[in-house]
């Protein structure tokens, strides 16, 4: 068996959360469809509620540091990415959108990534499709084509009830994701100074 690095990130504010719920039984599913095709997961949970002064820090400063710098690294490494926001005035967070304003422009290319949102309607489900998929097809990644939104009344009968869609949707964005992950090479690790700026970053160039 070979592994795969799946990077989740949740933007949820609340503990506990239904943004963090949903990203982990995206994660559940992938790992198992993963399992399935001889690879082992090999998970890194990023939760953005808890670098939120580092995110707004490297917002001024251009110079992530500490759990953001490593957050930032993962994701550079990762085979994988389940991306998860909560949804507010139909568009993704602004935690989120500012912890995505810090990576570089190219740390996404070709990377595959699962797309998953929250709500308290199904009203806001098309906010994936207006605002999620447009923000990573700018930053070149290689987005399932199964996205999963949950609404609140999802939850209610998400363990049982044949009428709900939304265990079914996991599981097939999971199974998605899991073939796209499983059919590349893994990529290779991190430096330990990988994400370290050069001289040349630290004088703008000049």
């Amino acid at each position: 068996m070979s592994d795969r690095r799946l990077v989740v990130i949740s933007a949820g504010l609340s503990q506990p959360s239904s943004t963090r719920l949903l990203a982990d039984r995206l994660t559940e599913a992938t790992a198992a469809e993963l399992a399935a095709r001889g690879h082992t997961a090999q998970v890194e949970v990023v939760e953005l509620r808890d670098l939120a002064h580092a995110v707004v820090d490297a917002t001024l400063t251009g110079f992530p540091t500490g759990a953001l710098a490593d957050a930032i690294a993962a994701i550079t490494a990762a085979d994988g990415i389940i991306a998860v926001t909560p949804i507010y005035t139909a568009s993704y967070s602004g935690l989120f959108k500012s912890f995505v304003d810090i990576l570089d422009k190219d740390a996404l290319a070709g990377v595959p990534v699962l797309l998953g949102a929250t709500g308290g309607t199904p009203r806001h489900s098309l906010a994936i499709d207006f605002a999620l998929r447009p923000l990573f097809g700018y930053l070149h990644a290689d987005v399932t084509g199964t996205s999963v939104f949950a609404a609140t009344d999802d939850w209610a009968d998400a363990g049982g009830d044949q009428t709900n869609p939304l265990p079914e949707r996991i599981r097939r964005a999971g199974r998605e994701l899991a073939e796209t992950v499983a059919d590349r090479e893994p990529s290779a690790p991190v430096g330990l100074y990988d994400a370290v700026p050069s001289f040349e970053q630290l004088l703008g160039g000049a």
